[in-house]
């Protein structure tokens, strides 16, 4: 099956076309303002150098930055209002608490607390209100609120409320868009409410990104599925996107990683992803990126749904050098870099100046500038990845460090006293990613373990829910594995309590068609 993987970064587009595992060509094309552009002239290109038409294409897989975007730049955002049952015991700390006061406010952020949730041994703290629901959601809606965040006290023990509340908000008020936090993030109140709020305000950018990437590909004539790719390297479908695009906030690195596990044939590295502007330092695990196990920040709110363990910092292609201090960035001219950059005719000081200059790589169309201390500038560009590299590594194992991105041929053959493979194509790593993604399955459970069922059955049977949700998303269930299991005793519960989870990866299902 061939299949089309596109990652839309901040400075450049990429596109890639596969037959299964075989490379047949791919290109970069400048990000445009309207995004769309981009995205056509890179397929263009890329689907000219594998000599393939679009009636041949069977998948269209995408990666895009836009929602991400959208909280950083606090910009398209839906007015968003939260419904928290927690009352009379959970109204200690507000929603919002935490909050950047212009986030908050570009979203209009409004709240109403009610009745309800269930302790952490998932007994009731108080019944839930029918006219308490309804009058906080008129009350929201009076405040200008169009899109509905819904947060419990452990919904992750019982979501029933969150339903309950859902339910009774779509009888009175069909066209109500709603979150459940239960659907979204993991324990820890907040922060799962937090991930709920920001996937409510996302929703309307969500519809539209989705529906300007179907009319491309009708444009562009092509007679296939859509996908795009989730925060955990695998695939989601487009409708998925519109209630859920939150998890593919970090599918750029998360592209990148699973782009430069393929490429270099290394289940088991450590990822430098070098871009115009920034840097992405990550492991692979399996061939899948490492996940967070804590809380992650996002545009400064703290949230706790999945994503990859990535160190980002200000280090690209297009990094300006201060030659005095001497300094690098985080200041980038980014996707001018070819107008701009010294050994492109212009006339500011880039780190690919520098790493032309010092001989690590031959780019440009004039002659590299003279550096008096490039030794110096250099050595400093290394330090700032060797850091981030030791930071990234989790044991002391010599496992090799894969380089991909445009900047990647800045960087020295070893660092931090590891091996760095550059493989072939490892500029269009993060297009790889998005076209070799695979489907995946992913359950999060709390089982009391007793007579009735151990511990082997209990994770049996979140498996099996796993792989149902894997194959539901369209993979093949001949191809389904499981690709991690955990399970943590919950000391404060009552009984040995097991939370479990369980994440399944299969082929998509078109393949073997």
């Amino acid at each position: 099956m061939i299949r089309i993987g596109v990652d839309v970064g901040g400075t450049n587009t990429d596109a890639v076309v596969m037959q299964s595992e075989k490379f047949l060509g791919g290109a970069k094309s400048p990000t445009t303002k309207d995004i769309l552009s981009g995205v056509e002239n890179a397929i263009n290109a890329a689907l000219n150098e594998a000599k393939t038409e679009s009636k041949d294409v069977k998948a269209l897989i995408i990666g895009t930055t836009h929602f991400v975007n959208a909280i950083v730049q606090r910009n398209k955002l839906a007015k968003t209002g939260l419904i928290r049952i927690c009352l009379p015991s959970g109204g200690s700390i507000l929603p919002f608490a935490d909050w950047p006061k212009e986030l908050v406010e570009s979203m209009n952020g409004n709240f109403q607390l009610v009745k309800g949730g269930f302790e952490m041994d998932g007994s009731e703290i108080s019944k839930l209100d029918k006219k308490e629901i309804i009058n906080a959601l008129d009350e929201l809606k009076k405040l200008g609120c169009d899109q509905i965040a819904i947060s419990s006290v452990f919904a992750t023990v019982r979501g029933d409320m969150e339903q309950e509340a859902f339910d009774i908000i779509k009888e009175n008020s069909p066209n109500t868009n709603i979150s459940l936090s239960k659907n979204i993030g993991g324990m820890g109140l907040l922060e799962r409410e937090n991930a709920a709020l920001i996937n409510a305000t996302l929703k309307p950018l969500a519809k539209e990104v989705v529906e300007s990437f179907e009319e491309l590909r009708k444009k562009m004539q092509f007679n296939c599925s859509m996908f795009f790719t989730r925060n955990d390297g695998t695939l989601i479908q487009s409708s998925e996107v519109i209630e859920l695009p939150v998890l593919t906030f970090a599918c750029g690195p998360t592209n990148s990683m699973r782009g430069a596990a393929f490429l270099s044939k290394e289940k088991n590295a450590l990822v430098v992803d070098v871009g115009g502007t920034t840097t992405d330092v990550g492991e692979v695990k399996d061939g899948f990126p490492r996940q967070a196990g804590t809380s992650i920040t996002v545009a400064d709110v703290r949230t706790n749904f999945s994503m990859p363990d990535v160190i980002s910092f200000g280090l690209g292609g297009g990094s300006i050098i201060d030659r005095e201090k001497p300094s690098v960035g985080p200041q980038s001219v980014g996707h001018e870099l070819t107008n701009k950059s010294k050994i492109f005719g212009g006339d500011v000081l880039t780190a690919s100046d520098v790493a032309v200059s010092y001989g690590r790589c031959n780019i440009g169309t004039t002659q590299a500038p003279e550096i008096n201390n490039k030794k110096d500038i250099i050595h400093l560009m290394d330090q700032m990845v060797e850091d981030k590299v030791a930071r990234a590594r989790t044991s002391s194992e010599k496992i090799p460090v894969i380089a991909v991105g445009g900047g990647s041929v800045m960087l020295d053959n070893k660092i931090d006293g590891l091996n760095v493979i550059k493989p072939p194509h490892n500029d269009l790593a993060n297009a790889v990613g998005a076209a070799i993604a695979q489907v995946s399955g992913q359950v999060s459970k709390v089982i009391l373990i007793d007579d009735k069922i151990d511990r082997e059955s209990a994770i049996k049977q979140v498996t099996d829910e796993a792989t149902k949700l894997a194959v539901d998303r369209d993979a093949d269930p001949n191809t389904i594995n499981v690709l991690a299991v955990s399970d943590m005793p919950l000391s404060y519960l009552p009984g040995n309590n097991l939370l479990i989870n369980v994440t399944v990866v299969g082929d998509l299902k078109m393949e073997n068609k």
